[in-house]
């Protein structure tokens, strides 16, 4: 018999395709996503599953599904994985590297454009039919082109998104806790500074650091504080990094020009004051969603689950 698996949300059907070639697929194309109770028991008898960043597997979780093997994430991020409880256990945990960085990258230039030049705000403005004409100061923005771009997190997200900075003759800078080797400063045209340097200099900042214990609320009051005034934050990393109360009230203090925000601190709610402020570019975590992306991230997370079931070596493990 084959192994009885359960893929937790929507997929591609040819993902759900190539994972019946290989296991007894239980599927939840409804899309609804499972409370924890729920979650344990489409698992129990289960030999892995393949999941979201909704589905939280922890201890509680592992030992009601003693069977479980290998839990696959569609995504790169896996702060939904209690990762010491999974090895305890004796379950491999995997992500989707790689496969989602441009298509990232790409939404991150999105938010930035939208936020400093105000393209929501103004579209809100002429949908709700209160366009009355051109007029010289109407929605002033910032500009992009020259202006410093610092960067968060200098991984391979990080370094995509200073590459394209390069097309905006922009100053670009980036802290991260490990410097980059000089091939790859050269080729971002990036230089490495302090967080506090950064802080100060950057007139747009992009957060591209993962949500751990380590990371939460790594820019917070103080570091809003720190900012430039009249800078723009940019934040499709992960929800919790950024204090998402302070930096609301660096938005109503004016301390800050705008912000473009893709995720959230317990999201799918978020803080209700981003609702009601013009300057704000909010989108639905939607970074990576690209129709091929997305489907990558899927097909590399099948993968990992086949890998993982036949031959204990899948290529993206989390927890060796």
């Amino acid at each position: 018999m084959k192994p009885a698996i359960l893929v937790t949300r929507e997929v591609f059907d040819e993902v759900l395709a190539y994972l019946g070639e290989h296991f007894a697929v239980e599927s939840n194309q409804g899309d609804t996503p499972f409370t924890p109770d729920q979650l344990a028991q489409r698992l129990a008898g289960k030999a892995g599953a393949l999941t979201t960043l909704s589905d939280r597997v922890d201890a509680a979780l592992l030992a009601r599904c003693p069977e479980l093997r290998a839990v696959c994430n569609i995504a790169v991020g896996f702060n939904n994985f209690d990762l010491a409880a999974c090895t305890a256990a004796a379950v491999m945990a995997t992500n989707t590297p790689g496969v989602l960085d441009d298509s990232t990258a790409d939404f991150v230039w999105a938010l930035i454009l939208a936020t400093a030049r105000r393209v929501s705000e103004s579209e809100r403005t002429l949908r709700a039919g209160l366009w009355t004409g051109w007029r010289l100061k109407q929605f002033l923005g910032t500009d992009v082109h020259h202006a410093t771009l610092g960067i968060l997190g200098f991984g391979r997200i990080g370094r995509r998104v200073a590459r394209r900075a390069l097309g905006f003759d922009m100053t670009v800078l980036y802290h991260d806790g490990q410097k980059a080797d000089a091939d790859t400063e050269r080729t971002c045209n990036a230089v490495f500074v302090s967080l506090d340097e950064l802080l100060a200099r950057a007139d747009i900042l992009t957060i591209h650091v993962p949500y751990a214990p380590s990371t939460h609320h790594l820019v917070s009051a103080r570091e809003l504080g720190k900012m430039k005034p009249g800078a723009i934050l940019i934040h499709a990393a992960r929800g919790g990094v950024v204090d998402d109360a302070a930096l609301a009230a660096a938005l109503q203090s004016g301390r800050l020009a705008g912000a473009g925000l893709d995720v959230y601190e317990n999201e799918p709610a978020l803080n209700p004051a981003f609702l009601a402020m013009k300057n704000v570019v909010l989108t639905p975590h939607i970074a990576s969603s690209s129709e091929a992306t997305r489907h990558a991230m899927a097909m590399l997370a099948a993968q990992n689950l086949v890998a993982a079931l036949t031959t204990g070596k899948p290529p993206n493990l989390l927890n060796p």
